[in-house]
Order: structure tokens, then C-alpha cells, then sequence
């Protein structure tokens, strides 16, 4: 399946970063995703240097799902994904993050083109400041400038990206703002991935009914492991209750 066709239903994602989880909390993990059928693994996090491939590797001798690299540094890169999050970070002004990296990874994801998912990656200010910012050297949208996450979100999809993702950081206080979400589903077209701060059903459910396509679950995974059986059951009631012509195409 190409990229462009994945994110058709309400989704489920869990981030595993090499750094944190590892051992028995992570085959945890994996074998609540594999039950409940979560729908994509994503591989990676902002400080992890090595080990990608080998938690690729670990991942695929345990689970069927499907892994979409999440690279935090040039050093994150592998054919070994499925899928590869090309992540630009338009909300910020590092031109590393908006280019620069790119140009440099660009020869080693050249033959594996088919893999490739742009998205334009948007970080919201949500609480205390995350490692995204910090390692980014960027600052975050208020959360309260909504016309701003739009105006990014719009921008990112005239460019060409395939996807947008609002991202309220690794340990972020609460959750994006389902106003923004709202705001952004309402002004692009092309699939909307939530992540951070997620901590609780009902919040993973305010998120998929402000808009989002995939939703993203991190530190309340590695916290809460029963908090993926939560949100895919939040998931399968809102797919139950999702008309065909509804579905993001």
C-alpha cells in the first residue's frame, strides 16, 4: 500500500523510543498493540542516536503491524521501515528542520522514495517546555493562536505535504487543543495526525471528534499500557459509527 492510502480510517498509533522503552514494558506493549490491532508502531524520539534498526528488527519478530519511521535526527534513518514520516518542521524557523536535513538525507532515501510520507510537522504549545522545542531550537505555537496553526497547516498543504502533523511534545502538560484541531481538519484537506499529552480515553476521544485522522500515543503509553486497549476501543466505536463517504481519502 502506498502512503498516501494509509490513513483512510480512524487510527492508532503507539511511538516507541529506543531510549525509553525496552525489555519487559515494551513486549508489553507490543502485545497489547498486536491484540487490539493497533494500526501503526512508530519508531523513534528526539535524543535516540542508535538502535533504530534493531527495534524495527525487535518489533517485527513480535507484531504484524506496520512501522512508520519517526526520525528525530539524520541519525534515526532506515529502509527498514514501511513507512517514513519526511518531517519538515514548518512551525518553527531552524532552517535545518525546514530543509537543511532533508538535502543531506535525500541520497539515502532516494531508492526508497515509495516510503516516503511528507508531513508537515507543527508543534502547539502545550504546557511546560518539551524536548521537541528544546532540541528544535524552536518555539511552539500558543495555543491560543488558533488563526496561526491554520495558516501554517494551509501553508504546509500548498507545499505539497501529505500530511500535517500537530505535535504537543514528548511530556507536554495536556493535550492540542481541540479547537485546533478542529481549526486545521476544517481548513486542509489531507490527513491530520495528533500527538502528545494524551493521557486519557476521553481525551484520545476529543481528539478523533475535533478532527483527527491518526492519533498518536507516546509517555502515556509507556505510563499506562492498558491506555492503548482505551483508545483502540474509542477507535473501533467512532470507525462503527463513521458513515463509508466520511472516511478521510
Amino acid at each position: 500500500m502506498r502512503p498516501g492510502n494509509i490513513f483512510k480510517e480512524k487510527s492508532i498509533a503507539v511511538l516507541i523510543d529506543p531510549d525509553k522503552t525496552r525489555g519487559e514494558p515494551l513486549d508489553r506493549i507490543l502485545r497489547i498493540a498486536s491484540d487490539e490491532k493497533v494500526d501503526f508502531i512508530l519508531a523513534g524520539g528526539s535524543l535516540t542516536f542508535t538502535g533504530i534498526d534493531s527495534l524495527i528488527d525487535y518489533v517485527r519478530e513480535r507484531c504484524a503491524i506496520p512501522v512508520i519511521l519517526f526520525p528525530g535526527n539524520l541519525l534515526q534513518l532506515s529502509h527498514k521501515a514501511d513507512y517514513i514520516l519526511l518531517l519538515s518542521l514548518i512551525s518553527g524557523r531552524n532552517p535545518e528542520l525546514l530543509i537543511g536535513n532533508h538535502v543531506l538525507a535525500a541520497p539515502f532515501l532516494k531508492d526508497i522514495r515509495q516510503k516516503l510520507i511528507p508531513a508537515g510537522y507543527i508543534l502547539i504549545n502545550c504546557g511546560a517546555r518539551t524536548s521537541v522545542e528544546y532540541m528544535s531550537q524552536t518555539e511552539a505555537i500558543p495555543a491560543d493562536k488558533t488563526d496561526i496553526a491554520v495558516a501554517t497547516a494551509l501553508a504546509g498543504e500548498m507545499l505539497g505535504f501529505k500530511v500535517i502533523y500537530l505535535e504537543g511534545g514528548s511530556g507536554a502538560d495536556h493535550p492540542v487543543p481541540g479547537t485546533i484541531i478542529r481549526a486545521v481538519r476544517e481548513n486542509v484537506s489531507i490527513p491530520v495526525i495528533v500527538g502528545g499529552g494524551m493521557r486519557k480515553a476521553d481525551e484520545i476521544e476529543s481528539a478523533f471528534n475535533a478532527g483527527a485522522d491518526l492519533v498518536v500515543i507516546g509517555n502515556g503509553c509507556e505510563d499506562n499500557p492498558m491506555l492503548l486497549s482505551e483508545a483502540c476501543s474509542v477507535r473501533n466505536m467512532l470507525r462503527k459509527n463513521t458513515k463509508p463517504d466520511q472516511a478521510i481519502l
